[in-house]
């Protein structure tokens, strides 16, 4: 009998481990996904700035930008191993992380498309900017070097007499 109950706390035992790894890899999918959303309003207002031109308000959110995709990353360093760990213990379980995991994979590529749209944006504006300080450069706003400059070209002047 000893034997029939400890196979039943062990039974017990990996139904609560096995929850206890779903949720926190649920809840871990779920904080990535939040971390997406936040992204992916970021680069909207990044777009918003980079067609503005406002060069600090693109600064702080290149930023804020870097962080959001170290904690990604942060994340994604926890939910690999603990993944590779239910899937081991728990290969035919069914569970709604394959739908999260969907879900993120969506999101993914929205905020990489979202990026890659930002990037030829700002290559965009770079482009028209110098294009600009050329023109300022060489074109028709070019002033001359000096005030003799002006006159158009030397003249004689006789000042003997």
């Amino acid at each position: 009998m000893a034997v029939a109950e400890a196979a039943v706390r062990l039974s017990d035992d990996q139904v609560r481990e096995r929850v206890a790894v779903l949720k926190r890899l649920k809840e871990l999918l779920l904080r990535q996904r939040l971390k997406f959303e936040s992204y992916m309003e970021i680069l909207g207002h990044q777009k918003d700035d980079i067609e503005k031109g406002d060069v600090e308000a693109m600064t702080a959110h290149a930023e804020l930008e870097q962080s959001v995709v170290r904690e990604i990353f942060t994340i994604q360093k926890v939910i690999d191993p603990l993944e590779d760990m239910y899937s081991a213990a728990y290969p035919a379980a069914e569970s709604e992380v394959p739908q999260l995991k969907a879900s993120l994979e969506s999101m993914k590529r929205e905020v990489l498309r979202q990026s890659d749209g930002n990037r030829a944006l700002l290559k965009e504006r770079m482009g028209a900017m110098r294009r600009e300080i050329d023109e300022l450069k060489t074109g028709s706003y070019k002033r001359p070097r000096s005030v003799y400059g002006l006159e158009g070209g030397g003249s004689l002047i006789d000042i003997q007499g």
